[in-house]
């Protein structure tokens, strides 16, 4: 659901994001077990177009992590790959361009207000978690969902044995074991410790957040964002250049 999907989804070629759909379907339906888990920011970025035609019982999980923490870690990433010459990590669209498997194609509407070869690869993995929030968000509202999905804000939550526990009685499952252990998780980027977030990086961020128009931030005023401590960085208004460079990581 990932490369040429994301393509498609952003082309509006919701038939090849069906087909994807049903063979996943029909791959999961042979599993043993009555409980299938995945972990993946596809969904967001191609499956969530269709998903509900094919498990319309589907429940979510909404893991919500430091935008800007989360945009130097993904640049990073890319960076890294595209050092050591990682074969099979790019595909080139119908628009001549090419894409990197794992991200938006920048094709999106959001990316139109913005001189995108300009950006640096950590401003366009902010204004893609900006775009794919905002994703989640309409795709709870429009279906519905919200008392099927659960919040999880990283990383102090996964490593909350008590709020995973809430998580598992949330879904109606019980642990194998009696006692939850969880801790130590740790989001970290290849080949280096933990993410930290520069000056310079609070000054690129400030600079995209002016551009966008506020309708794109309007989310981060209310639930499940609004209490988080980076949040302020994400409100469009007087002063927010000075606000993020002074504020905490």
């Amino acid at each position: 659901m990932l490369g040429p999907a994301i393509y498609d989804a952003c082309a509006g070629r919701v038939d090849n994001i069906r087909a994807l759909l049903e063979k996943k379907r029909d791959y999961i339906e042979k599993l043993p077990g009555r409980v299938y888990l995945e972990s993946s920011h596809a969904f967001l970025k191609s499956a969530y177009l269709a998903a509900l035609e094919f498990f319309p019982e589907m429940r979510l999980i909404h893991l919500i992590r430091d935008p800007l923490k989360v945009s130097k870690s993904e640049a990073y990433r890319e960076e890294w790959r595209r050092r050591v010459h990682a074969p099979f990590h790019y595909y080139r669209g119908d628009d001549g361009r090419r894409h990197f498997y794992w991200s938006l194609t920048m094709n999106e509407p959001i990316f139109r207000h913005l001189d995108v070869e300009s950006l640096s690869l950590f401003q366009r993995y902010l204004v893609q978690w900006i775009e794919v929030e905002n994703r989640a968000m309409e795709f709870l509202e429009r279906h519905a969902l919200q008392e099927r999905c659960f919040t999880l804000q990283a990383p102090e939550e996964l490593n909350d044995a008590r709020r995973i526990g809430e998580m598992f009685a949330f879904f109606g499952l019980s642990p194998a074991q009696p006692k939850l252990v969880v801790g130590g998780r740790k989001n970290r980027s290849i080949g280096r410790g933990q993410t930290v977030i520069s000056t310079e990086d609070r000054r690129q961020a400030a600079e995209v957040l002016e551009r966008l128009p506020a309708r794109y931030l309007e989310i981060f005023e209310t639930a499940p964002y609004a209490n988080r401590p980076w949040c302020g960085t994400l409100l469009k208004r007087a002063g927010a250049e000075e606000r993020l460079a002074g504020s905490p990581a």
